[in-house]
């Protein structure tokens, strides 16, 4: 079975074992062990993310390079930023408002969330005129 079917299949630990077997067994040297030798690190480091087979079962979507590439572009740009520090509750408004800034409805949100603060501060005595 190949590396991606067992890694879906949940068997990470086969993958990470037979990846490091192979360079050994090859000899391998220079730029193709370290670039073996640094996947064979990454799988484990992340084996407890990829259960792969689970989340299959229970018909959840699996990342795929768009989604990786969405997370990078809503999160890991914003997130770490040169001094940046963050509350998780912090980063989970930001992360918030950057998703409905970047789908383009940031002007309807903002005139929904006036609105609502609005009616929140001033129930009785206040209503917003939107344009």
């Amino acid at each position: 079975m190949d590396s991606t079917l067992l890694i879906l299949s949940g068997h990470t630990g086969q993958v990470v074992k037979g990846l490091r077997q192979s360079v050994t067994k090859r000899g391998l040297r220079g730029a193709k062990r370290k670039t073996l030798q640094g996947v064979a690190d990454y799988i484990y480091r992340n084996r407890d993310r990829m259960h792969y087979d689970q989340y299959l079962a229970h018909g959840w979507p699996i990342a795929c390079g768009s989604v990786e590439g969405a997370c990078k572009n809503l999160i890991k740009d914003r997130m770490e930023r040169s001094g940046m520090r963050w509350t998780e509750e912090m980063a989970k408004a930001i992360v918030q408002l950057r998703a409905i800034y970047l789908s383009g409805d940031f002007d309807a949100y903002w005139s929904f969330h006036i609105e609502k603060d609005q009616h929140r501060l001033y129930p009785d005595h206040w209503s917003v005129v939107l344009k």
